[in-house]
């Protein structure tokens, strides 16, 4: 069982940049960022497959980037073009398959970090 620790989050204006990381203790996974805002579901934000391929959720292409660095088994999301409605607690999570028929649903997902907020002021 993977254990994931997210980290990074924090409070920047409207336009700003934030790095988030994810610190798995094991390697081996399909992993992927979602988040969750006040009053929402949790959505997906981006994918990263063990064949190393990427996948975003349309409201964020062109301004987050996922990528990973196996050597320290660590997974980022950089951010880019902050806006109000990126504001939420952003997830780490990880999946034992190696493909994922639908790599933005939650329930294809096994584990789960704890979060990190992420709050964007106009």
């Amino acid at each position: 069982q993977v254990q994931l620790v997210e980290s990074g989050g924090g409070s920047v204006q409207s336009g700003g940049s934030l790095r988030l990381s994810c610190a798995a203790s094991d390697n081996g996974y399909s992993m992927a960022w979602f988040r969750q805002a006040p009053g929402k579901g949790r959505e997906g934000v981006a994918t990263l497959d063990q064949e190393g391929d990427t996948s975003y959720a349309d409201s964020v292409k062109g301004r987050f980037t996922v990528s990973q660095d196996n050597a320290k088994n660590t997974l980022y999301l950089q951010m880019i073009g902050l806006k109000p409605e990126d504001t939420a607690i952003y997830y780490c999570a990880a999946a034992q398959a190696r493909w994922l028929d639908f790599p933005m649903d939650r329930y294809e997902y096994q584990y789960w970090g704890q979060g990190t907020q992420v709050t964007v002021s106009s």
